[in-house]
């Protein structure tokens, strides 16, 4: 298969191209789903889960993502977890104390999110013999952003605070999270996942001396521990430009790259031992058609076909993206690179 091939850094009959969140709201038919069911009951349900991973096969992708939410496991370490309309995700208590922090959970995901290894289990059948399927978790600090914050946060100045003012009550915090999203990447290997991606969402919002201290040695856990699963790893974030160097020394045999940093750059950054991803802006795929198309060749001209480059955007597709541009983005670059 040419993904796993690329994520490998072998040589591939063409590039391989996938996109983050290509299962999603810019798609009719799931747009048809989702107003039936919210978005909590369409993971609980593997059947739900499987059909939405799925859609986006018409649209010529090289790999399937399992459709799921990064705080899944929240709920199991003892944390409520809402969708509120307009607001994102709400996470409820907060978790700020050493109380708070000693009474997460560990906890089986095999057993306590059945619902996410059942619609690998069948994805994993489904794509048998068509393409490779991907397994996702958020990574220690992206969960504890979460956390701590209680929800989505502009300035994450809660989190920033204890890891500045508690380091040692962080430190617990990460570690503790670091165990549940390795235990949770190793559940899914085991469930069918083919490749797995860590995303670490919010790690832009550091400075390059914060992630390295407190958020770099977590990072590295996870890829430690889940290295056993014998698959390929992605490290996905998003605004690490500065610390992109930190950012693969934590981990993944695949880095992430952004749209703020030209491939190249990035690549010669990141070293000629790690395949990259990226990295389309996704508002080009709300322009012009010939824009969109010119802007694919400027990204695969900086890759100059060398192996282990997928083609992905700089982040996850935006909800008013045209499913044609979609389509014609992948069209291009396997057109361009066989």
């Amino acid at each position: 298969m040419r993904f796993i091939k690329a994520c490998r850094r072998e040589k591939t009959d063409a590039t391989p191209v996938w996109f983050m969140r290509q299962a999603g709201r810019y798609m009719p038919e799931y747009r048809a789903l989702r107003a039936k069911w919210t978005l909590l009951e369409m993971c609980e349900r593997p059947e739900l889960a499987a059909e939405v991973s799925l859609q986006p096969l018409r649209l010529g992708v090289d790999a399937v993502i399992l459709f799921a939410d990064i705080l899944l496991p929240v709920r199991p370490v003892g944390v409520k977890l809402e969708f509120v309309k307009g607001e994102g995700p709400a996470l409820t208590p907060a978790v700020r104390t050493a109380g708070e922090i000693d009474a997460l959970r560990d906890f089986d995901p095999a057993s306590e999110l059945s619902y996410v290894m059942g619609a690998l289990r069948i994805l994993r059948r489904e794509l048998e013999g068509k393409v490779p399927l991907i397994g996702f978790a958020g990574a220690p600090f992206t969960l504890a952003a979460y956390l701590v914050e209680g929800g989505p946060s502009e300035d994450h100045a809660k989190v920033k605070a204890m890891m500045r003012s508690e380091p040692a009550l962080w430190d617990r915090l990460m570690r503790k999270l670091s165990k549940v999203t390795a235990d949770y990447l190793l559940a899914q290997a085991a469930a069918g996942a083919q490749v797995l991606q860590l995303f670490d969402s919010w790690a832009g919002a550091l400075t390059r001396e914060e992630y390295v201290r407190c958020v770099q040695p977590h990072s590295r856990a996870v890829f430690s521990a889940v290295a056993k699963a014998g698959v390929p790893l992605i490290h996905f974030g998003t605004n690490t430009g500065p610390f992109l160097e930190d950012l693969r020394d934590a981990g993944g045999d695949v880095i992430g790259v952004d749209h703020r940093v030209p491939l190249d750059e990035a690549w010669k950054r990141i070293g000629c031992d790690r395949a990259v991803q990226g990295n389309l802006d996704p508002e080009a795929l709300l322009g012009p058609r010939d824009e969109l198309l010119s802007k694919v060749d400027e990204v695969l001209r900086r890759a100059g076909g060398r192996p282990g480059h997928i083609f992905n955007l700089g982040h996850g597709i935006l909800q008013q993206t045209p499913v044609e541009n979609v389509r014609a983005v992948a069209d291009r670059v396997h057109e361009k690179t066989a």
